[in-house]
């Protein structure tokens, strides 16, 4: 499929901006091997996060020329070709650049350049652990048409926002992903899909602007349109988000303009919007961040 068919996803021909083509920038390859993995990494603006990611990236206990990495700049302030140039010796690695159209267009950019049988995404504020595609390719094997998605782990222990915020996710994994084999929601910068498939459902949906609520509405279409979800528990990705009081509350109020984005999608594919979480959802929650944390951190964090 044309790059410019999987970006413009979700969009009306009358609202549809124009969009030039991802600019390739800089790339290279190691050997002519068959591809396994197609690495995703949306980036911007973030230069010395993304760096730290793609050193990550690097030294994953995988054979190098298995997998390739496909760096997408979203229209970042400051060029990303000297963050990228010190791994065109060392990685399968591409930079893409388009004009700033959000992480949900520029994902569907990087899996449309992609030459892997999984297209699997991460973010540029993310490392990879060393055993991070080694889980994802034992769990595809057993199921190999399914989507699969490993677990992310707070990188800023000591940020107190950063903290509240993984805990968030690690309760809603527990809540929507009970059985592993069946799991219905992974944040986007730890899930792989397989690509052709990925194709076929036309990606993420490009009415999403912002990192808010586009990987839970793929994984919903996904599962809609007959695709299975499995748990990966081995594969961990560490996240560096650094949050504080006025950007903790900023994600926050995204999530929940997502959601509404979300909720009305799902109406006009002629599903059910979805129901409001009741009370006893939330309330196991504030015991759920003392799983971590003790005393007057855990209250904080609370």
């Amino acid at each position: 499929m044309p790059i410019a068919e999987i970006v413009s996803h979700g969009e009306s021909n009358a609202r549809r901006p124009k969009r030039r083509h991802p600019e390739l920038l800089c790339s290279s390859s190691l050997g002519g091997g068959e591809i396994d993995f197609s690495i995703v990494v949306p980036a911007h603006n973030r230069p010395l996060r993304l760096g730290q990611c793609l050193q990550a990236l690097a030294a994953v206990a995988y054979p190098v020329t298995r997998y390739e990495v496909i760096v997408v700049d979203d229209g970042s302030e400051e060029s990303l070709d000297p963050v990228v140039a010190p791994f065109l010796g060392c990685l399968n690695i591409a930079l893409l650049r388009q004009p700033n159209s959000g992480p949900a267009g520029a994902r569907n950019a990087g899996a449309a350049a992609a030459r892997g049988r999984y297209v699997v995404f991460t973010d540029d504020d993310c490392r990879p652990a060393q055993g991070w595609l080694d889980a994802l390719a034992r769990r595809l094997a057993a199921n190999p048409q399914s989507a699969a998605g490993g677990k992310t782990e707070n990188g800023l222990a000591g940020n107190l926002f950063s903290s509240a915020s993984q805990i968030l996710v690690d309760y809603l994994y527990r809540h929507w992903n009970r059985d592993a084999d069946d799991a219905v929601f992974i944040p986007s910068n730890n899930l792989a899909f397989p690509r052709a498939r990925f194709v076929e459902v036309r990606g993420f949906d490009a009415n999403f602007p912002l990192a808010a609520a586009e990987d839970r509405e793929i994984c919903d279409r996904w599962r809609s349109q007959g695709g299975r979800i499995v748990l990966a528990p081995d594969a961990i990705v560490h996240h560096f988000h650094a949050l504080n009081l006025k950007t903790f509350l900023v994600q926050h109020f995204n999530y929940g303009r997502g959601a509404l984005i979300f909720r009305d999608l799902r109406r006009q594919r002629g599903e059910p919007r979805g129901s409001i979480q009741p009370g006893l959802f939330y309330l196991p929650l504030l015991k759920y961040a003392f799983t971590r944390d003790r005393g007057l951190r855990g209250v904080a964090v609370a």
